[in-house]
């Protein structure tokens, strides 16, 4: 049995579509030139000739490094051949010079993913809900709008006492969440999020635009006290009406929610909750 791993490229497309993977629709041959070029790199581990197993990476930041897009061939299964290639993915990936930290995002429910995260030596770092809705306006008790900070140093001061400081994990972009440090909040990127504080000045809400085939306000607020805060949710509303407008298309609400943030949801909130997302992460 002839075993090799390799990246892959464009013309290797047909191999993919060639897996007995159990997965219908997958994305994966969809969006492959993205996934295989530029930031991202997809490698595959080749039995005879045909591809078994393929994994992959996308940069963020310049220094993180979110490991994915695992697949395995049915007919390969049970011969440990995905925790083979990640661990050269990894061995890759830590090359490059800025690299700073390596992680793998996957849900609770994916036990066999799981497996492969500890044999690699990821340790888990976080669990987070994606709850999505079509609008949070139940939610809303008719308090008024919050401040809309403009200004670079504001929004800095913000990150760096919640984020910088702790070390906290932050929401970069829907599916993916780091531990934070400075080169997370770019300037250029602050300068593209909103930011709204409550009238008491201690707490903000951080709003900001995502595509994920469809467009999203991705929400970031990291404190349990999402039913006490009067107009918080009218704040949401309104950053999601304006992004609406501005895309043209009804964005949908995304916001990472901790466990215990669920519990402070009331029941009648309109969030989707699916399984919990587990965050497992590596530092060089």
């Amino acid at each position: 049995m002839k075993k090799i791993i390799r990246q892959l490229g464009l013309d290797d497309l047909h191999y993919l579509k060639e897996m007995e993977t159990g997965i219908e629709d997958d994305y994966i041959l969809r969006v492959y030139s993205r996934i295989s070029s530029g930031s991202s790199r997809l490698y595959g581990l080749f039995v005879d000739d045909r591809l078994a197993s393929i994994g992959g990476y996308t940069i963020f930041a310049k220094q993180y490094i979110m490991l994915g897009r695992m697949r395995s061939d049915l007919r390969f299964r049970g011969k440990n051949l995905s925790t083979q290639l990640m661990s050269y993915i990894m061995e890759q990936a830590f090359s490059l010079p800025a690299i700073q930290w390596i992680g793998a995002n996957t849900q609770q429910e994916n036990t066999s993913a799981r497996r492969v995260m500890d044999k690699l030596g990821l340790a888990e770092v976080s669990t987070l809900y994606s709850a999505i809705s079509i609008d949070a306006s139940s939610l809303e008790t008719g308090g008024a709008i919050w401040k809309s900070l403009t200004t670079l140093s504001q929004k800095q001061a913000w990150v760096d006492q919640l984020y910088i400081q702790t070390g906290a994990v932050f929401p970069y972009e829907c599916y993916y969440t780091f531990p934070a440090s400075e080169e997370l909040f770019a300037d250029a990127k602050l300068a593209q999020w909103s930011f709204f504080e409550n009238p008491q000045k201690d707490r903000v809400l951080i709003a900001k635009k995502d595509y994920k085939r469809d467009y999203y306000l991705h929400i970031v607020y990291p404190w349990d006290d999402l039913m006490e805060q009067a107009g918080l949710w009218e704040t949401v509303s309104l950053a999601q009406r304006e992004l609406s407008e501005t895309v043209k298309a009804k964005a949908l609400l995304w916001i990472d929610l901790s466990p215990s943030q669920v519990s402070a949801l009331p029941t009648h909130h309109m969030f989707n909750l699916p399984s919990p997302w587990l965050l497992y992460g590596v530092t060089r």
